[in-house]
Parts: structure tokens; C-alpha cells; sequence
């Protein structure tokens, strides 16, 4: 498959694996990339910086020379410029600037030989992203897990990008397999950003009870919301909330913020479900492509299966030329 991605990067699989911070590590990304693709180290807002290294690292010697990225969140950059820093230091072929105001690190990576993608949740936060100087747009729906928007569907908010911007662009949220993938190839863009899909391989940091939980989950198990933050008193901005695997934490506290803004005992208790690994209360992030994990794949095995899109693809071209 021939897309601007996979041109940009000399890739073969136009997918890039999302940078989950708490799941992906240099050992998931090397994996990605070494596989054809272009895997990514995902980084949270109190990440230490030895960790990125390490990480990084680690990501380099898996990936024999492959392209890798690193994800970074834009609204804690300010306070943990450091983050910044150590991406500048080891030089990753690509980062992820997303949710905040990025206009004032794209070009630092730029200037660095390090691509810029960024992940917007409106058409809005699309123009912005390209007037800020971003080399590839990364269109994301609602339906994605983790972190973002839950303002607009992956395909209006697709169509709507590729309407208005020049630059590449990505589709994210809800893309499971080679289907989702050859659809949004098919709409124009360069290729998927996948997150939920790689969060049952081996290769992961997902804890076993989390990977139970997602391997039995379907589609309708996710929600959105802002409890696990409230929870954890994580400062997300308001506007970017999570989507994660329903469960008895998220159903005590959905509606019922303010409260447990102030409520000590719960705030101890997601913490310390954190340290146990208990998915009961611990949040578990994940979209609505989880239905489609049924089986622990590596991760090669991940990419080999979104790879044959191009099959599909091919396919269609046939019955329309027959």
C-alpha cells in the first residue's frame, strides 16, 4: 500500500499504533515498526523523563532501524517541559503533539528533524493544527479509546479534514482490522492511527487482568466520561475526557463529579486499584473497536491483519472494473 505515510516514513503498513501512555512502551513500538508500521511510545503527564529514555532505547534497538515516534500531551508541556526536552535530546522520526495549544513546540521538533502529528476532535481543531505548522493531522472520533473529544463520529470528522486541510491526515477511533482500515484509505486518508487493537498483545504493558477484562469486552462496554480523572485528581483539561471499559467505579461517580472531586476515601481507593491491578475500579481505556479483540495477537500479527486492506481494496477495484 502506496499511501503519503507510508512514502513519508518508506513503510509498508499505512497504520500507526497510537501512543497510550501506560500501555505503550519501546517494546510495543519496536514491535510495530519492526513489523512494517510505525509504532510509538506513549507518554502521560507525570511520565519521568528517564523513563521516555529508557523507553526510547528500547524502541530503537527493537526496531533495527525502523521509523518510531513519541506521544506527547500539549497542555502538560508547559509544567514538564523536560518531556519536551528529552524528544528534542533522542531525536525519534516522528512525535505526536495533542490536546492543548501546540503551536509552541512544532516547530522546536520540526527544527529537530522530528515530524509532527497532531490528534484533533473537531474541524476547528484540525485548521488550527495546520495554521500551527503540523505535518499530518490525525482526524479523531468519538469512538476512540482513551484520552480526547466525544464531539464528532471518526467518519464526519474525517470527511470534514480531508474537505478542508492540505496536509495529511490520519483517521483514529473505532479501527480494529483491514475493513476499517480500506474504509478510510478509500475516504483519502494516509492511514489509521490504531490504539485499542495492539492493547492485548504480548508486547504491551497491559497488565493480565486488564487484558482479561478487554478480550471479554464488545463493543457497547465502553463509556466517556471524566471519573477516572476526578478520581485520580489527574488534570486533564475539562474538555478532554476518556473512554475506558465500564465499571463498578465508573458507574458509583458518573453524574456525581463534584463529589468525588472532595471524596478522599475514593480517591485512595482508584489509586491504590491502580497499584493492585484491580479493573473493578482502575481504569481500563480502551474504544469501541474493543469488541473486535478476542485473542492475545503480537503485535506483527496486528499489523499483518490490518495489512491485508490492501486486499480488500484491490478487491473492490476488481468488481467495479469487471
Amino acid at each position: 500500500m502506496i499511501t503519503a505515510l507510508t512514502s513519508m516514513f518508506g513503510v509498508d503498513v499505512p497504520v500507526v499504533q497510537a501512543p497510550m501512555a501506560g500501555a505503550a512502551g519501546g517494546r510495543l513500538a519496536a514491535a510495530v515498526s519492526a513489523a512494517g508500521a510505525l509504532g510509538m511510545i506513549g507518554v502521560g503527564s507525570s511520565t519521568p523523563t528517564e523513563w521516555i529514555r529508557e523507553q526510547e532505547g528500547v524502541a530503537r534497538e527493537g526496531a533495527a532501524g525502523r521509523p518510531f515516534g513519541i506521544g506527547l500531551m500539549a497542555w502538560a508541556l508547559d509544567a514538564r517541559p523536560d518531556q519536551l526536552d528529552v524528544v528534542l535530546d533522542t531525536r525519534p522520526a516522528f512525535a505526536s503533539l495533542s490536546f492543548g495549544d501546540v503551536q509552541p513546540y512544532v516547530k522546536p521538533l520540526q527544527e529537530a528533524g522530528i515530524t509532527v502529528f497532531s490528534q484533533v476532535g473537531t474541524l476547528d481543531e484540525a485548521l488550527d493544527a495546520e495554521q500551527a505548522g503540523v505535518d499530518i493531522i490525525v482526524a479523531r472520533g468519538a469512538e476512540a479509546g482513551g484520552h480526547g473529544r466525544d464531539a464528532v463520529g471518526t467518519l464526519p470528522l474525517l470527511q470534514q479534514v480531508l474537505d478542508r486541510v492540505r496536509v495529511p491526515v490520519l483517521a483514529a477511533g473505532g479501527i480494529s482490522g483491514p475493513r476499517g482500515l480500506a474504509a478510510v484509505l478509500a475516504a483519502g486518508a494516509a492511514g489509521a492511527w490504531v490504539g485499542t487493537a495492539f492493547l492485548a498483545s504480548p508486547e504491551s504493558m497491559t497488565a493480565d487482568a486488564g487484558r482479561e477484562r478487554l478480550l471479554a469486552a464488545s463493543a457497547t462496554s465502553t463509556v466517556y466520561g471524566r471519573v477516572f480523572d476526578v478520581g485520580q485528581r489527574t488534570p486533564w483539561p475539562e474538555q478532554f475526557g476518556g473512554r475506558a471499559l465500564r465499571n463498578a467505579y465508573f458507574d458509583r461517580w458518573v453524574g456525581h463529579e463534584a463529589e468525588l472531586a472532595v471524596d478522599e476515601e475514593a480517591h485512595r481507593a482508584v489509586l491504590e486499584a491502580r497499584r493492585v491491578l484491580d479493573p473493578e475500579i482502575a481504569p481500563v481505556y480502551a474504544g469501541q473497536g474493543v469488541g473486535a479483540l478476542t485473542d492475545v495477537r503480537p503485535a506483527a500479527e496486528v499489523v499483518a491483519h490490518l495489512a491485508r486492506a490492501d486486499d480488500l481494496l484491490r478487491a473492490l477495484t476488481v468488481d467495479r472494473t469487471a
